[in-house]
């Protein structure tokens, strides 16, 4: 495919997911009477929103602490310094904005991480794996909340979408335990041209490498079930803010399933999916479509704050790309 062609298909599928996300947000808007929304924003108490905002420092903080501990399978010597890790992490959060969903983001970081030094699949890998655990952890606070709403279980596309997830984290885990699978991923990888081949080699040696890091894998997945908590916090004092009087066992049994809906790279940023999401399960306990609809635009204006970091990191940092090599890339 020539580069002319590539970045076509690249603008029509922004076109489309710009299309998706104008889309959903006016149909679910005009469901919910624009007024009323207003009016549900307007009145919104501080404090609550406040506390939502301290919340969400905290859950970043978790997010960057455990992709440091995922890069354990690079090598100490070619390890980037802790600053500029960090500064790859919130940048490309901030960047991932204006990507489809959070894949976007995932893309910049690893690609930053291989223009220092850091093997391409090392860098992949421990993107790759933040991702996974990350859905793992939304995986395991669904299970719990399908307890509480106990008739959301007998929902068909809440089903499905939770056995695709669950699909792929277990075949994750096989991938990094299992040799059998192991081979049999390689052998699939070598019916693909020379250098797709090479780049499924270094990532399938990258995963494996982690068979050796239970322990961090497992810390990792207990810090994800901590950023995935705080979310529902963060989303329940929001709530709070917008006089919604429901229990905070219903955002335990809503908020996993709503991120698996907002982690769908059909829109940018959730933008669309995460106000459909909002309304249809929120109604379901009762809530109105007005507070529901400015409940969805203030969760993902906490995202957005939450990036901002990453804004002031990446304005300081105007001229210099996001990784900058070191001495050369390595496959």
């Amino acid at each position: 495919m020539s580069a002319d062609a590539g970045r076509g298909r690249r603008w029509a599928a922004g076109v489309v997911r710009a299309v998706v996300a104008g889309g959903l947000t006016t149909y679910i808007l005009w469901k919910s009477h624009p007024r009323d929304v207003l009016a549900a924003l307007a009145g919104a108490a501080w404090r609550p929103i406040a506390i939502a905002v301290l919340l969400t420092l905290a859950d970043r903080a978790l997010m960057a602490y455990r992709w440091l501990v995922l890069l354990c399978i690079v090598d100490p010597a070619e390890r980037p310094p802790f600053a500029e890790v960090m500064r790859i992490f919130f940048v490309s959060t901030f960047v991932g904005t204006f990507l489809p969903a959070s894949i976007g983001g995932d893309a910049v970081r690893a690609y930053s991480m291989a223009r220092l030094n850091v093997r391409g699949g090392d860098a992949v890998a421990s993107v790759f794996m933040d991702r996974m655990l990350g859905v793992a952890s939304i995986l395991l606070m669904a299970a719990v909340g399908l307890v509480v709403a106990r008739d959301l279980a007998t929902n068909p596309t809440i089903v499905l979408s939770l056995a695709v997830a669950a699909a792929a984290c277990a075949m994750t885990l096989v991938l990094v335990f299992s040799e059998g699978a192991a081979r049999l991923a390689s052998g699939a990888i070598a019916l693909f041209p020379g250098p797709m081949r090479r780049v499924g080699d270094a990532l399938l040696a990258s995963i494996r490498r982690y068979a050796a890091f239970h322990e961090r894998l497992v810390n990792v997945l207990a810090c994800s079930i901590g950023v995935q908590v705080l979310r529902i916090v963060q989303a329940y004092f929001l709530g709070v803010g917008l006089g919604i009087d429901t229990p905070i066992a219903m955002y335990f049994a809503f908020v996993p399933l709503i991120l698996l809906v907002m982690l769908l790279p059909v829109t940018f940023n959730g933008i669309g999916t995460s106000q459909f999401a909002f309304v249809w399960f929120f109604a379901r306990a009762g809530v109105a479509y007005a507070p529901a609809f400015a409940l969805s635009v203030l969760f993902v204006a906490l995202g957005v704050v939450g990036n901002l970091p990453g804004a002031l990191l990446y304005v300081r940092g105007r001229g210099r790309t996001l990784g900058r090599p070191l001495s050369g890339n390595r496959p």
